[in-house]
């Protein structure tokens, strides 16, 4: 874990001048080497083209480490559910997608992820053995404060630090309707109410505010919230605050009136009635061309990367809405995982090492095929090609190094410099360093996690009444929620303690 915030700091102003010396490929295939099939999964909506990714990149993955790769995207909406079946089925698996929002700390408390960096755990040290470019491209501060019990049990993608949260909207369409100047004079949410009701009056068939479970404005990125490594396990401090406490989210006035501001806004009619189940991204949702604003995790250049996923090139346009802050979370934000039922967990390292290091790998991941699906406007710029809409999974945050990634030619040139820039200054949450390890609270983090499941999404995105929080909170202290505070604060003063 992180000693302190002097560190940390050190860290974050380096941490892009690190990513941007391109390692050099340190795996190579060794003829002892059986053949393998990784299987790769992830949330995102299965290309058309995928098919063809897949046979490009075993073409060359083949001969580097005697393997070949599946990959299982899965729809966002159906991400949760079936990947929770996948690993209570213990389903042979070997890469996985996870992030301290997604249930992190609790899929290590279930044995779901290998330790990858334990000399003495099943698979041994895989980062010291096959993770070398992983070590000497990403910054310490990664892997430092995403160990959950002094263990790294992911991969953290090498990407920005900072969060900031936020909305996204269609420019063509605030123009359109004369909303531009309402709209860059936004600072909070309800500043948000006069421009939805113009969108819903004068535009009827477009909803005014796509909401869903996880993207609203009490999301992971918007809420000021440090779960303290984990979101889906209740307990929290506040990133942008001083004080240490252990909470619970109903403890927080800001997250109760925006219960309730939600709310006001569902009963509208500006959100999507199907926000508590919809099972769309809200970048999906925006691809359909009848949504006007969506909630979002921001970064330089988020709105130009939605656009050009969304098949909306030069019509979105971001607000930031919150402040600059990092947390554990972040470190954790987005990683790669092995699965504890993978058949070669070292094949899987030597994989995400290359996705951490081979810049023709990592960008054909990410964009496919050039001259099919994209084409060079230079050295390290791309633009659309015939076939872009067939393979455009727009998740370059999740795999391996960003920072590998070429830059669409609608989006600015000094892309990398302004993440430097993001990072810098941003306010450090007060526990920054620390993860939850639920291990010995185990059985009531799982009932609270089932708890939670009832109410949240309902609660987040407008669906249903603030009121239904006093209920969500009691069926909670039923199921051992004094327990996980406890230990919470616990683990969180020792951990300050030695700071």
């Amino acid at each position: 874990m992180l000693k302190g915030s002097k560190r940390i700091k050190t860290s974050l102003a380096v941490v892009l001048g690190l990513s941007l010396v391109l390692p050099t490929i340190s795996v190579n295939a060794a003829t002892s080497l059986p053949e393998y099939k990784l299987s790769f999964y992830y949330p995102g909506s299965p290309a058309k083209d995928e098919a063809k990714i897949e046979e490009k990149i075993n073409e060359y993955l083949k001969p580097k480490i005697n393997a070949t790769v599946d990959l299982q995207p899965i729809d966002w909406g159906q991400w949760d559910s079936k990947m929770n079946l996948l690993k209570a089925s213990r389903e042979p698996m070997d890469i996985i997608f996870t992030a301290q929002w997604n249930g992190h700390a609790n899929d290590v408390a279930k044995k779901v992820f290998l330790a990858v960096d334990d000399a003495k755990g099943p698979a041994g040290n895989l980062l010291a053995q096959y993770g070398k470019d992983i070590t000497k491209s990403l910054d310490p501060a990664y892997l430092k404060g995403s160990k959950v019990n002094g263990h790294n049990y992911a991969v953290p993608t090498n990407k920005e630090l900072a969060a900031q949260g936020g909305v996204i909207y269609r420019k063509d369409i605030a123009d359109k309707l004369g909303l531009t100047a309402k709209l860059n004079a936004v600072k909070t949410v309800k500043d948000l109410e006069p421009i939805l009701a113009t969108v819903k009056a004068k535009m009827p068939s477009m909803t005014p505010l796509f909401l869903r479970d996880g993207d609203n404005f009490n999301a992971h990125y918007f809420a000021q919230h440090d779960f303290l490594g984990d979101t889906t396990i209740e307990g929290l401090i506040r990133k942008d605050g001083t004080s240490t406490k252990v909470i619970t989210r109903f403890d927080d006035k800001q997250y109760m009136d925006q219960l309730a501001l939600t709310r006001s806004f569902f009963k509208k009619g500006y959100i999507n009635k199907d926000a508590a189940t919809t099972q769309l991204s809200g970048q999906d949702a925006l691809k359909k061309g009848n949504v006007f604003m969506i909630t979002a995790s921001l970064k330089p250049g988020k709105d130009a990367e939605t656009a050009i996923a969304a098949n909306l090139a030069g019509k979105l346009k971001q607000i930031n809405m919150t402040a600059r802050t990092v947390s554990t979370g972040e470190t954790a934000g987005s990683m790669l995982g092995i699965s504890t039922t993978s058949k070669d967990p070292a094949r899987a390292m030597m994989f995400i090492n290359l996705l951490h290091s081979d810049k023709y790998l990592n960008n054909l991941l990410n964009f496919g095929i050039e001259g099919e699906h994209y084409a060079k406007a230079s050295k390290e710029v791309i633009k659309p090609a015939a076939n872009s809409a067939n393979y455009n999974p727009g998740a370059t945050w999740m795999f391996g190094n960003q920072f590998l990634n070429y830059v669409w030619n609608t989006e600015a040139t000094d892309k990398w410099a302004q993440f430097k820039k993001f990072n810098n200054g941003a306010k450090l949450s007060p526990a920054l360093g620390f993860t939850f390890d639920a291990q010995p609270v185990k059985s009531q983090v799982a009932a609270l996690v089932t708890v939670r499941k009832k109410y949240i999404a309902g609660l987040e995105t407008g669906a249903i009444d603030p009121s239904k929080a006093a209920e969500f909170k009691k069926n909670e202290e039923k199921n051992g929620l004094s327990k996980v505070l406890a230990e919470k604060q616990k683990q969180l003063n020792a951990f300050l303690a030695k700071k």
